[in-house]
């Protein structure tokens, strides 16, 4: 297999495609953002990379504080225009009949319709080039109570959430496995189950 060889860029997909709210309830921005993800464990980390020409770019260097809104095929539409129309022209809010809704620790609103809101405190501003990564830890975790079960636990699965990749924005697939199950022990034909929830969370911590 023979392969066509392009000049460096952003090719890693899929991508998160999230809706990034910041500001303060009253005087509030949305933008999309595709740059972005988990940087660190504990404590919690995230980061966005957002280009200084963007009107957001100040409100959260001034505040010091954003959150991620996790987007799925009801957002989709929202998601895109918020990403090409810019903050000084529109309340982004009103034009896409999106809800405020106050966070736990940060000022900024929280995206109502989004089934999951990252609350984020900005720790350290990094001048990349193009864009400036803001590194934050994360506050709190607001998910949707419709998406949690009787048990507790939150099934994603529910959410239709979305990706982003090579400029489109795909709906994510039906799972096709979980964490650790190409390593998974087998009895009588059958998977076993993990030993413990503590457990499987110490296996991710370990190298591979």
């Amino acid at each position: 297999m023979s392969r066509k060889i392009w000049k460096a860029g952003t090719f890693i997909y899929p991508i998160p495609a999230v809706l990034i709210s910041c500001g303060t309830m009253k005087e509030s921005n949305i933008f999309t953002v595709a740059w972005t993800g988990i940087i660190n464990t504990n404590p919690a980390m995230v980061y966005i990379s957002v280009r200084p020409s963007r009107y957001s770019y100040n409100l959260i260097k001034n505040t010091k504080e954003f959150v991620i809104n996790l987007t799925n095929k009801e957002l989709s539409f929202a998601t895109d225009w918020c990403g090409v129309r810019s903050g000084k022209d529109y309340d982004k809010f009103k034009e896409m009949k999106l809800h405020k809704e106050k966070g736990k620790f940060v000022k900024c609103p929280l995206i109502k319709e989004s089934p999951v809101a990252v609350e984020c405190k900005v720790k350290e501003i990094v001048e990349l080039g193009s864009h400036h990564m803001f590194i934050a830890e994360v506050l709190s975790i607001d998910a949707d109570e419709k998406y949690i079960d009787d048990k507790g636990s939150f099934d994603i699965s529910k959410c239709n959430l979305i990706a982003y990749a090579n400029g489109g924005y795909y709906p994510l697939g039906k799972k096709i496995g979980k964490f650790g199950y190409s390593v998974q022990k087998k009895r009588n034909g059958k998977k076993i189950k993990n030993k413990s929830r503590k457990n499987f969370k110490k296996s991710q911590e370990k190298p591979i």
